[in-house]
Parts: structure tokens; C-alpha cells; sequence
């Protein structure tokens, strides 16, 4: 026999043995204390009643009763100790049975069928587990169990354990317990696959960060290169003719080359001032967002002669880095439409939902076509903030874009 078998057998057996031999031990200790106790009573009357013969057989066979008794006495007491060791030792058995079968459990990808697997061997019983509030009656109540697994007050599953024989109270406890570390490993195991979920989510979020970062670098790098740094050098190129000019005496060619160069040069101190404004405009962080998106849609207005409807008042309740990021996205996707068109007219609006989060909606009617490229590195920088961008045509030309914000991603 195997161990499980011995230890099914003494499961089974060794309480049966042990009641029975209780049942017989007492029996037969009544018969000889009755013995001993007749006898004793002979010799008593046999010497009450001056009866030498009867007092010294009643004696006799007194103190050979009690001798039988004491020496029955003893041979009980160590069967009794013999049955309790083998109790103990199917308790021991159960108990490291019951151990291992956690530690199964606990190293199982499927909690819950590893714990039928495990309280099928451990009760000798079909064990089955019912979803949620389900309950079974196909078997009698007395020969079947229903232990409940519960996380946070929260039912699980329910593990059922049927069998021929019934059940007993050690039974129902020790089901419980095993039920309890299941509901618990499959509780740690569900919040391990979420950690895990989580820290794939990070990480993808951060690898966004880090283009989205190298894009802005990247087209900071271009616009520079294309704007400031072409102007300096016609202003360098333009000095050069004029310092030639004054040089060879044409004072009027000269101061009329200068005059040019000096023109230039503040155009360009133009573009790097609007240039530093859209990367970091000053009446964001002293005034706040809805008067940073009016005076960009303004300056709008007032260079392409844009009709322009705002909104955007929802957008102070934004965090502080959610509203730099937003504002971003608006001066990219306004600036992409003056240049398809420009358009007649814009329309920005900030919103909150009725699920807490936001919707930014920019409307133009811009007659060109947006270019793919364009709507992706929209759609990048509405990633940082774990938002969804769409994009809509419009029936006359034009697009419509929707930046979706969770509330979870605009709480801080």
C-alpha cells in the first residue's frame, strides 16, 4: 500500500477502532470491578457469620479478582495509549498530506482546478468547484460539503466534496482551511497577473515618453534649422556685403544693405520669441489655460483673420502637466490647419464627461487634407497622457479632432 492509501486506511479505520475498543474496555472493566466486588462481599459475610472457609475463599478469590482487575487495568491503558498514537499518527499523516497539497496549490497556474485535484486526494471525495452563488443538491446533505471561497468578503468559487460516507465536523474543518489558502493564492495570483499587466503598461508608456521626447527634439531641431538659423545667415551674409560696401565707399549701398540685415535680424528675434512662447508660454504658468489657448487662438485670428469659437474654461480643472501636454496638442493641430488652408474658422472646446474624464475638441474647415504623419504624432502625444485620439472629415473640408482624457490620467 502506498502512502496515501495508509493514510486513507487509518483516516477511515483508526476512530471506528478506537470507539469500538472504548466501548469494549469499559464493558469488561464493569464485569471484573463486579467480580471483585462480589467476592469481597463473600469474605465479608464468611467473617461476619465466623465462616472461616467462606472468608478465606471469598478472600481468595477477592484478591485474585483484583489482580485480574489491575492487571486487566493495565493492559487497556497501554491498548488505549496504542490507539491514541495511531489517531496521532493519522492526524500527523493528514496534516503533512494537507501541506503538500498547498504547496501544489500555491505552485499552480490554475488555482481553483488544483484545488479539486488536491481535496479529491486529500477526502477520498469528488471534489467539484461551482462558480459564484451556485449550489448543487444531487447528493444527500449528510454525504456532501459546500465550502465557500472568499477574498475580501468577496465569493470566489465554492468548492463541493461528495462521498459515499459522511462527513464529520474535522472533515468540514479541515475543508475550510484548505479552501481558505485557495481563495487566498488565487486572490495573490490574480493581483501578480495585474502587477504584471501594470508593469507591461508602464513600461509602454515609457518607451512613449521617450519618442514622443525625441520627435519634439527632433522637430525643435528642424524648426530651428529651417527659421533662426537660415535668417542668421542671410543677416551674416548681408553684414558681409555691407561691411564691403562701406569699405569700397558706397555709403548708400552700405546703409541700405544694413537696413535690410537689420530687419531680418528682428524678424528672426520674432521667431524665436513665438517659439519659446509655444514651448513654454509664459501666460500658461502665470494666468493659467484657458487665457494661454485664448491668446494663441488670438494671435491666430489676428495673422490669417480666423473666426474662432472657445471654450476652454473645463480645462483649469486639469493638473498642471496635463494642461502643458493638452496645450501642446492644440498649438500642433492649430498650427496644422493654418497651414493646410488656412481656415475661416476654429472651434475649441474642453469639456468634462459624465465619467469624470475630459474631451478636447478641435474643429477646423481648413480645405487641405491632414497627412497621416501629422495625425500620428497627435495621437503620440495624446498616448503620454493615456488619452485616445480620433479623427473626424468634415462634410465641406475641414477635420475635426477628439482628445479623450481618463479620470484616472487627469487626477493628479
Amino acid at each position: 500500500m502506498t502512502g496515501r492509501h495508509v493514510r486513507r486506511f487509518l483516516q477511515k479505520r483508526s476512530p471506528r477502532i478506537l470507539r469500538r475498543n472504548r466501548f469494549d474496555a469499559a464493558s469488561r472493566a464493569g464485569l471484573l470491578a463486579l467480580l471483585f466486588g462480589a467476592t469481597a462481599v463473600v469474605a465479608v459475610v464468611g467473617l461476619a457469620t465466623r465462616h472461616w472457609l467462606l472468608t478465606w475463599v471469598g478472600l481468595g478469590c477477592a484478591v485474585a479478582a483484583g489482580a485480574m482487575f489491575a492487571g486487566y487495568l493495565i493492559v487497556t491503558e497501554r491498548r488505549r495509549h496504542e490507539a491514541a498514537e495511531k489517531e496521532l499518527t493519522s492526524e500527523a499523516l493528514f496534516l503533512e498530506s494537507l501541506v503538500e497539497s498547498m504547496a501544489s496549490i500555491a505552485g499552480a497556474k490554475d488555482v481553483l482546478s488544483e484545488t479539486c485535484v488536491q481535496a479529491d486526494e486529500l477526502f477520498d471525495a469528488r471534489a467539484r468547484m461551482l462558480r459564484p452563488g451556485e449550489r448543487s443538491d444531487k447528493a444527500p446533505a449528510e454525504n456532501a460539503i459546500v465550502i465557500p471561497l472568499k477574498a475580501h468578503g468577496e465569493e470566489i468559487a465554492a468548492l463541493r466534496l461528495t462521498r459515499a460516507r459522511p462527513f464529520d465536523r474535522d472533515d468540514v474543518v479541515r475543508a475550510t482551511v484548505l479552501a481558505d489558502f485557495a481563495a487566498r493564492e488565487y486572490e495573490n495570483a490574480r493581483l501578480l497577473a495585474e502587477a504584471q499587466v501594470r508593469e507591461v503598461e508602464r513600461s509602454r508608456l515609457t518607451d512613449q515618453l521617450i519618442t514622443a521626447e525625441q520627435d519634439e527634439r527632433r522637430r525643435l531641431a528642424d524648426e530651428l534649422h529651417d527659421s533662426a538659423v537660415q535668417s542668421l545667415s542671410g543677416i551674416a551674409l548681408l553684414l558681409d556685403a555691407g561691411l564691403n560696401s562701406i569699405a569700397q565707399g558706397r555709403d548708400e549701398e552700405a546703409r541700405e544693405i544694413i537696413g535690410r540685415a537689420l530687419k531680418r535680424h528682428r524678424a528672426t528675434i520674432g521667431q524665436l520669441r513665438d517659439l519659446s512662447f509655444n514651448l513654454e508660454p509664459v501666460v500658461l504658468r502665470d494666468q493659467g489655460f484657458a487665457p494661454a489657448v485664448r491668446a494663441l487662438t488670438d494671435q491666430i485670428a489676428i495673422a490669417h483673420g480666423v473666426r474662432v469659437d472657445l471654450d476652454a474654461d473645463a480645462g483649469e480643472q486639469l493638473s498642471e502637466k496635463t494642461q502643458a501636454a493638452l496645450y501642446q496638442i492644440i498649438r500642433e493641430a492649430l498650427n496644422q490647419a493654418v497651414h493646410r488652408g488656412p481656415p475661416e474658422t476654429l472651434s475649441i472646446v474642453v469639456r468634462q464627461t459624465d465619467e469624470g474624464g475630459f474631451e478636447t475638441t478641435i474643429a477646423d474647415d481648413a480645405p487641405g487634407e491632414r497627412r497621416r504623419r501629422s495625425l500620428d504624432e497627435l495621437a503620440e502625444r495624446a498616448r503620454t497622457l493615456n488619452g485616445e485620439l480620433t479623427f473626424e472629415p468634415g462634410e465641406n473640408g475641414g477635420t475635426t479632432l477628439r482628445v479623450v482624457l481618463p479620470p484616472y490620467a487627469v487626477a493628479g
